[in-house]
């Protein structure tokens, strides 16, 4: 696993410094460190070679109490460099998008207390728009590597951004976020996201209708997976995705599902994770081990850690995935209880 990267500058590492896979990256415009949230990453290589998981935390994004929080899922011979290209460079892309809106629009009154919600749903259309275009130009960017053919080669990605009391989210693929949250039952699981793989009705329209085939091999019936009309290749597992540009004509798109989540005093945590933990953990499980953990910092790990357990134990003959797991606690002044 790479370890996490602590940089004093204001800029995004770039791909060819960075060799790690997950970035911590604190904007050091902002000097209130009562403003900065604890978080934690983790990441631990399959047995499948390397590595081919990124992510990044990265606070301060934007405004002083922001954050931006993404995990990336590489695959295909090129996915390592597709997944750290997304890491790197997606952060920027997006908050170019929203500063040319922004100067065109109102400022954002994020902590608005009357009609706070009313406000802000008027504001997350601009957020919709700049997580298209800027997904879109990540996508560009991408097919136009030199000596990168990423016809069958690409990444998922899931990336939460906070602004204030409201949680920004943008999927592509099927990776997913929760939200730990307070109820009278312990703290709960509430899904941000979907998994976009290619056994969903409305994605499995989109791809038939763009003549890709969707189905299953006979040794995984369980698995749906993505096929060129006249060639039984690539076989994706996801229905969208940077990259895969052999798929692009036949329904597989870089457009991501936009969604947003006002927070409430009651969310404990934000977590974030490649599909390598939820093939063999239930939400519930990750919100136990993320709020039972050790300390906030050790979250990740711990889910990680659980990960791998799990993979040995359900599927001891399979190769085990990439798991990665990105944990943002929300909650300055009294954080998730540990216990």
């Amino acid at each position: 696993m790479g370890s996490c990267i602590s940089t004093a500058s204001s800029e995004i590492l770039n791909a060819e410094s960075a060799q790690e896979n997950v970035v911590y990256h604190e904007d050091t415009n902002y000097s209130d460190e009562s403003q900065v949230r604890v978080g934690s990453i983790h990441s631990h290589q399959g047995s499948k070679g390397l590595n081919q998981d990124a992510a990044i935390l990265y606070q301060g994004y934007g405004m002083e109490d922001g954050a931006f929080c993404g995990v990336f899922d590489g695959h295909g011979y090129y996915g390592h460099k597709v997944s750290k290209m997304v890491r790197n460079r997606l952060p920027s892309l997006l908050l170019n998008q929203m500063n040319a809106m922004a100067k065109v629009i109102s400022p954002p009154k994020y902590n608005e207390k009357v009609n706070g919600e009313v406000q802000f749903s008027k504001r997350f259309n601009k957020w919709k728009d700049a997580f298209v275009s800027a997904f879109k130009v990540m996508d560009k960017e991408i097919k136009l590597l030199e000596n990168v053919d990423c016809s069958c080669s690409g990444t998922t990605a899931v990336v939460v951004v906070r602004q204030g009391d409201y949680l920004i989210v943008g999927n592509l693929g099927d990776s997913r976020a929760i939200v730990g949250t307070k109820s009278e039952n312990g703290i709960v699981p509430v899904q941000l996201t979907t998994d976009l793989k290619p056994g969903l009705p409305g994605e499995a329209d989109r791809i038939r209708k763009c003549n890709g085939r969707v189905l299953a091999l006979k040794e995984e019936p369980h698995v749906q997976r993505v096929w060129l009309p006249l060639d039984d290749s690539p076989g994706l597992a996801m229905s969208r995705a940077f990259g895969d540009f052999s798929l692009k004509n036949h329904g597989i798109i870089a457009i991501p599902e936009v969604s947003y989540h006002q927070l409430s005093q009651k969310d404990q945590f934000l977590v974030l994770a490649t599909d390598g933990v939820w093939d063999v953990l239930s939400n519930d499980q990750v919100t136990s081990l993320v709020s039972s953990a050790g300390s906030e910092e050790a979250a990740a790990r711990a889910v990680v850690d659980a990960s791998i357990a799990a993979w040995k134990q359900k599927f001891p003959n399979s190769k085990r995935d990439d798991c990665t797991v990105l944990c943002l606690f929300l909650q300055k002044s009294q954080p998730c209880t540990l216990t």
